[in-house]
C-alpha cells in the first residue's frame, strides 16, 4: 500500500486547548484512517516549521487526501504538507526507466 508523510501545524487555539487538556491525538487519527481503509503507522511531534508528522498507508492518493481534508476540517490545524513516499525498490525502478530516456537541455538562441 502506498505510504504518505503528512506534516501538520496546529493553530494557537489548538495548542491552548491541548495545554488545558493534554490528549493523545493518535486515537482519533487512527479511527479516521481505519474508517477510510488506511493504516496509521505513526504520529510524532517535532520542532520546526511543522508541529508533527503522520506516517500513513492508504490504498491510493484519493483516500490519503480524504483523510487529510477530514482531519483539518475542524480548523484546529493551520497548515499541512503531504508527501507520497517511495520505497527504495520503486525509486530504483524509476531510475532504470529514466536511464532509458534522453531529455534535451534548453539552449539559448543565437
Amino acid at each position: 500500500m502506498p505510504r504518505y508523510m503528512i506534516q501538520f501545524a496546529y493553530t494557537a487555539e489548538a495548542w491552548a486547548a491541548l495545554l488545558k487538556n493534554p490528549q493523545d491525538r493518535r486515537e482519533p487519527f487512527l479511527a479516521l484512517a481505519e474508517a477510510l481503509g488506511a493504516r496509521l503507522l505513526s504520529l510524532d511531534y517535532c520542532f520546526g516549521e511543522y508541529d508533527g508528522v503522520v506516517l500513513l498507508e492508504a490504498p491510493e492518493d484519493t483516500t490519503a487526501t480524504a483523510i487529510v481534508v477530514a482531519a483539518v476540517a475542524p480548523w484546529h490545524v493551520r497548515a499541512t504538507r503531504t508527501t507520497k513516499l517511495m520505497t527504495v525498490e520503486e525509486t530504483l525502478e524509476a531510475l532504470r526507466k529514466a536511464g532509458t530516456q534522453a531529455y534535451p537541455v534548453p539552449r539559448a538562441s543565437g
